[in-house]
């Protein structure tokens, strides 16, 4: 028995994809590609109603885990080997403080704005001004995630590489690919680097067929 990742090459999914490939559990991937509509047709939509990708199929249960902070807890919390959340509650509590704010914040509403305006207005006049704003909004939690990851590290929670590791590292490609400078975030470049020297990481950024740019 096995996990399936409905997973779409480069999107917020291969942060479990990282996840599960560090845990080295079994796992059948399920590629779908969102510019081509995958995630709208109905046969994934019968899966998974909401559309979405990460969806995480569990043996024995019924239906898909959805959500990427639920998938990630769900993964770190049922394998501890390697340990992939930290031990106390209160360090638990600020995986899952990055983890929502990273997901709600940064990525449903910053970046929600920049590549889905029209979830936030049905006029297509208003595009434009409202992926200027996603920009702000992505450029300021950019800062706010380097002053973080400038505390000792290497990873976003001190010595503890977390499941939160993975997802930054999608964020960081992200930055660069709405034309950010990323340059100037220099924490955050050495954890990518960091992140980069996990061979976990690199076999899912070669079966992703994804590079991120430093």
């Amino acid at each position: 028995m096995s996990y399936q990742l409905y997973y779409s090459s480069g999107a917020c999914s291969m942060a479990v994809h990282i996840v599960l490939e560090e845990l080295g559990v079994p796992t059948r991937l399920m590629p779908l590609r969102i510019h081509d509509g995958d995630t709208s047709k109905p046969d994934y939509l019968a899966i998974n109603p909401k559309g979405r990708v990460p969806a995480l199929a569990i043996p024995g249960e019924a239906g898909v885990l959805t959500e990427l902070p639920a998938i990630l807890t769900f993964l770190a919390e049922s394998h501890d080997t390697p340990a992939l959340l930290p031990p106390t509650a209160l360090q638990r509590g600020r995986a899952q403080e990055w983890l929502a704010w990273l997901a709600g914040w940064m990525h449903g509403t910053g970046y929600g704005l920049i590549w889905r305006p029209h979830r936030f207005s049905a006029d297509p006049d208003d595009a434009p001004a409202l992926r200027e704003q996603g920009l702000k909004v992505v450029a300021r939690a950019n800062q706010d995630v380097t002053e973080r990851l400038a505390q000792p590290g290497p990873w976003a929670l001190g010595d503890q590489y977390s499941v939160v590791d993975s997802f930054l590292l999608v964020l960081f490609r992200w930055g660069s690919l709405v034309g950010l400078d990323m340059s100037e975030h220099t924490a955050w470049i050495e954890h990518t680097r960091c992140m980069l020297q996990r061979p976990a990481v690199n076999r899912v950024l070669e079966r992703e067929e994804v590079t991120i740019p430093l």
